[in-house]
């Protein structure tokens, strides 16, 4: 069976660096890429699992049926106090407790491994004005970004081609079906370049788009399908659930259940997953379904996550009949902030690059290798059930495609905020269209 494949170099590590203070503004995400940033800076707050002696086995809550339902998290709820972490695991149906390597398919060429091309015939599959749902976000064109360079690379397997993207087709996939991503801003990124590759043919009359919500939702009335979004950055039940009031000075999550989440993915057809960025902002507090005092257990990001991604394993184990439901994970979408590690002696980050890197296998420290093993360790045994969409190293090539200073939150940069591109780029999110139309064409690819 094939591995994944990652470049097993481990990035460079540079002294810390005193990071700029941002403003805030209405629009939580800016503090999230700042303290993304920061995290980078300093690796080692990331991974420090706490040392116990043995661990207890937790099962994960899936029915929802306790004597007293927990109080439900939100952006209100806080800890009433914080205790040492007491090396609770999550025990979840198939964990084998061994890591092992999974593909995403027995396939003869491996379309993960490959090169970008630049082809200004076939790209972009869409053009970025004609996309009524387009996030002001993620249109780099309309906020100022002349160099449309970033829009016209293809990716291209070592050995073999990608199927082509055909519209058609890939409704006649959905067809009387629901297909859903769950995750993050940059899984939302995904959704929106999805909404784009599908709705041209659509007729205005016979499509709709629900408001902004946890749960977001475009339809298709003519196939009776829909394509949508929730947002569950932390895929565990958390208090940054609020898709738009998630700034927080604390991450409260409930390690051992997704129930909240999967109730509302659970009837979906087709399901495409990511977690990563969140849980590289720092400690994250850890409040047990049976808890009752509301105390707070406190564990770093990469072994909250480990947490979070194992009652989730247990949620597909036990409820996902590949038969009949399909379930893709998508891997972590690096980041490129430092232009020294592609460029050594530079001191800036993403913005005004305008070609990808051209050094094949190149990792950068935007992608966490623990993370990575983590991940594949538990989605290895959920092969049979889990399809894995790699898109981390051909995303590692392309330092040209994040907004950087060319996008809107609530409203435009400032005039001295777009002087000042090494603090106010984004080169955590990726304009459209761009990298992310690449993630679904292989997405459909698999389908």
């Amino acid at each position: 069976m094939q591995r994944w494949k990652w470049n097993r170099k481990k990035p460079p590590i540079f002294p810390l660096l005193v990071l700029i203070l941002l403003f805030f503004i209405a629009f939580s995400t800016l503090q999230s890429e700042h303290t993304i940033q920061r995290i980078h800076e300093n690796p080692d707050h990331v991974h420090n699992h706490q040392e116990v002696s043995s661990a207890t086995f937790v099962k994960p809550n899936l029915s929802g049926h306790l004597k007293q339902a927990p109080e439900v998290l939100d952006r209100f709820s806080r800890c009433n106090s914080t205790v040492e972490y007491s090396g609770r695991k999550i025990a979840w149906l198939g964990d084998s407790r061994h890591s092992g390597h999974w593909s995403a398919r027995p396939e003869s060429c491996d379309v993960f491994s490959g090169k970008w091309v630049f082809d200004n015939v076939s790209h972009p599959l869409y053009n970025e004005s004609d996309c009524p749902y387009m996030s002001d976000q993620l249109a780099c064109h309309k906020h100022g970004r002349s160099d449309l360079g970033y829009q016209y690379w293809r990716w291209q397997p070592h050995n073999c081609n990608l199927k082509r993207w055909n519209v058609k087709e890939m409704w006649e996939k959905l067809r009387g079906k629901r297909l859903m991503f769950v995750g993050d801003s940059l899984n939302r990124g995904q959704w929106i370049s999805m909404v784009c590759l599908l709705q041209s043919v659509i007729p205005a009359d016979k499509r709709s788009m629900s408001p902004n919500a946890h749960l977001t939702i475009f339809r298709a009335e003519e196939y009776n399908a829909t394509v949508e979004f929730l947002w569950a950055p932390l895929l565990a039940e958390s208090n940054s659930d609020d898709p738009v009031n998630h700034r927080l000075d604390e991450r409260i999550i409930r390690p051992d259940t997704v129930l909240r989440h999967a109730s509302l993915w659970e009837n979906a057809d087709i399901l495409v997953f990511n977690t990563y960025l969140w849980w590289r902002q720092g400690p994250v507090k850890l409040l047990w379904t049976h808890e009752e005092n509301g105390a707070c257990e406190e564990l770093d990001g990469h072994g909250a996550m480990e947490l979070a991604m194992g009652a989730w394993a247990d949620w597909v184990s036990s409820k996902v009949d590949p038969l009949k439901k399909r379930v893709f994970f998508v891997t972590m979408s690096p980041t490129h902030l430092w232009s020294r590690e592609w460029k050594p002696g530079s001191e800036g980050n993403c913005y005004g690059e305008k070609d990808p890197i051209d050094n094949e296998g190149y990792w950068g420290s935007g992608s966490d290798l623990p993370t990575m093993s983590t991940v594949e360790k538990i989605l290895s045994n959920l092969s049979s059930k889990v399809s894995v969409i790699n898109i981390t190293q051909l995303s590692e090539y392309r330092k040209d495609g994040h907004p950087s200073i060319f996008r809107k939150f609530w409203e435009p940069l400032r005039p001295e905020q777009l002087s000042n591109p090494p603090s106010y780029s984004d080169c955590i999110h990726w304009c459209l269209p761009g990298v992310p139309d690449v993630w679904n064409e292989l997405l459909f690819h698999f389908l």
